[in-house]
This record gives C-alpha cells, sequence and structure tokens, in this order.
C-alpha cells in the first residue's frame, strides 16, 4: 500500500464494498479526488453472495461477484483509486482543517472528507468447538466453501434470510443438510420460506426449531457433528460441515474510543444528512445505524452520502 502522507484527497473511503463504490462513482464524476480503502475483499459481502435476485435492473439476477465487478470497473473508469490497508484510526486535525486517517500498514493519509462504509461481518457462535475447527469443517461463506462438501452433510445454523437462501445454494453440492433454528419460527421472507419448502419436500433440507447449538465436535482435525440443546435435551447432529449465519456485526472496531460516535450495537450513528458528529465524516451503507442491509439500499446510501460530501466540501 502506498503512503499519501504529502497528498491531501478530496475524500477517503474507507472500504470497497456497494455503498463505497456507488459513492466513488459519484464523487469521481464530481472530479472530487477519492481513493478507496479496502482490507478485504473488493464487494465486501456482497462479491461472496452466490445469487443477488433483488437488485434492480437486472431482472435474471447475477452472481454477487459479478455485480461488485461491474461496480469496481465503473468508480475505476472516472477515476476512482482503490488501494488495500487496515484503518486503525480516523480524526480531525483541527488546524489544518482536514481529516487524517492512520493504517496498521503505516501509511498516514490527509482527507477534506471521509466515507465510512465498512460493512460488517458474520457473527459467530462462541461455543466450544468453533475456533478449534475454523475452515475445518466451520464456515460462513456458503460460495466460498460449499462445493467442498460435495455429496456430504451440512448442518446450517440459522434462521433468517441469509441462512435460508445459503441453505439453499449448498444443497447444489451436499446430499443432505439440516437447519437449526433456536427459536420456533423462521425469520425469512415469505418468497425464501416458499422455496424452502419444495426442498424440504423433496427431503434435501430438514428444518429443526428450539435448537441450539452446544459444541462443535470433530476428530482428526475435521468436524464431524454439532451437539444441541432442545427443550432440555441434548442431541448430537452427525454431519462434515457447520456454516453459520446468525446475524451481522459491524467492522466498526477501530472507531471504538474515538471521536465518531457509535450506537449501542457499535453501528456509526449519523444524521439525515449522513454526517456522524465529526465534521467531514460520514457513513453509508451496512455500517450505519438503522441500515437496512440491502445491497440496493447501501448503494442509494452511498449516492446520497457523496452528494453530500460535495456540499460539504463545497461550503468548506
Amino acid at each position: 500500500m502506498s503512503d499519501k502522507k504529502n497528498e491531501i484527497l478530496d475524500v477517503l473511503m474507507i472500504g470497497a464494498g456497494p455503498s463505497a463504490l456507488a459513492a466513488a462513482i459519484y464523487t469521481t464524476r464530481e472530479d472530487l479526488k477519492t481513493l478507496l480503502l479496502e482490507k478485504g475483499v473488493i464487494g465486501g459481502l456482497a462479491a461472496l453472495t452466490d445469487r443477488v435476485d433483488n437488485y434492480p435492473g437486472f431482472p435474471d439476477g447475477l452472481t454477487g461477484m459479478e455485480l461488485a465487478q461491474g461496480m469496481e470497473k465503473q468508480a475505476e473508469r472516472f477515476g476512482a483509486k482503490i488501494d488495500f490497508g487496515t484503518v486503525t484510526s480516523v480524526a480531525r486535525n483541527d488546524k489544518k482543517n482536514i481529516l487524517e486517517v492512520k493504517t496498521e500498514e503505516g501509511g498516514t493519509f490527509s482527507a477534506r472528507a471521509v466515507l465510512i462504509a465498512t460493512g460488517t461481518h458474520y457473527r459467530e457462535l462462541g461455543i466450544p468447538g468453533e475456533k478449534e475447527f475454523w475452515g475445518k469443517g466451520v464456515h460462513w461463506c456458503a460460495t466460498c466453501d460449499g462445493a467442498f462438501y460435495r455429496d456430504k452433510k451440512l448442518v446450517v445454523v440459522g434462521g433468517g434470510n441469509s441462512a435460508i437462501q445459503e441453505g439453499i445454494f449448498l444443497t447444489r453440492f451436499a446430499k443432505e443438510i439440516e437447519i437449526l433454528v433456536r427459536s420456533d419460527k423462521l425469520k425469512a421472507s415469505e418468497v425464501l420460506i416458499e422455496e424452502l419448502d419444495e426442498y424440504i419436500k423433496s427431503g434435501k433440507i430438514k428444518v429443526h426449531f428450539n435448537t441450539a447449538p452446544k459444541e462443535i465436535i470433530g476428530k482428526d482435525g475435521q468436524v464431524t457433528g454439532i451437539k444441541t440443546i432442545s427443550e432440555g435435551k441434548e442431541k448430537l447432529f452427525e454431519c462434515d460441515g457447520v456454516f453459520e449465519f446468525i446475524g451481522l456485526i459491524p467492522n466498526t472496531q477501530f472507531l471504538e474510543g474515538s471521536e465518531v460516535e457509535l450506537d449501542e450495537f457499535k453501528f456509526v450513528k449519523t444524521d439525515l444528512g449522513l454526517m456522524t458528529n465529526v465534521p467531514g465524516v460520514f457513513a453509508s451503507g451496512d455500517c450505519r445505524s438503522g441500515a437496512t442491509m440491502q445491497i440496493a439500499s447501501a448503494t442509494g446510501e452511498g449516492a446520497t452520502a457523496a452528494l453530500m460530501i460535495r456540499q460539504y466540501i463545497e461550503g468548506k
């Protein structure tokens, strides 16, 4: 990663998911010098999503990777630069009237405005065996790791949209899938539940309600099953892998202890113009407090943030 100590950017965007990429398309078209810093995968979780069927303009749907790559090319076409690095702090330098962003790699960046669009990551179960078998039977990405389990038996933990959607995707490979739901009902959309019913009828998927994971077990470095508690009784589900889809946590750890205000769940708080309590620092997408966790809304917020950033810079 290059060091930009002597350069003052118009906009520095932390993250390169759909929200930041959409914002970059707008800022660069306004001739605002824009740099995106990404610590993981360009496109974020969207890039790891097998199928996106609800993004406007694509009646037949498309893969998350296709959508992410298209947005990346579009942003770069207008002049956006994308670099890799892990941000450790964002602070305002009132003397210079700029924002300073530091990274784990030692880079220091200066910008007139900063957009925080770091998205989220998957929540963990926090049970014995989870970390021990991380990548050895415990996974959070069906698109990334599902193919390793052809003709195998899998357990999916979760009852929301992601769990059902990814569980259905995994039927392409696994011969049998057990979905474990803590509550007594699914929290997924009606469309997904209706689709799931077809897989239940075919015998490819079984759903178990009021079932809480207790421990992931294995042998010779590979998962062999997951112990659960259901109505006070312990039950073992034998399987070759466990895929967890139990919610998302905002990627805002680098902001804890900073001037940027977070809500009780560590999401970034903003005003109606998507600016935080720190002048010049904006937030959009899934890491923002009140976000709807949809790709379409994240891109919309990115466009809004870009327009608000332009107004802010012009006002300064």
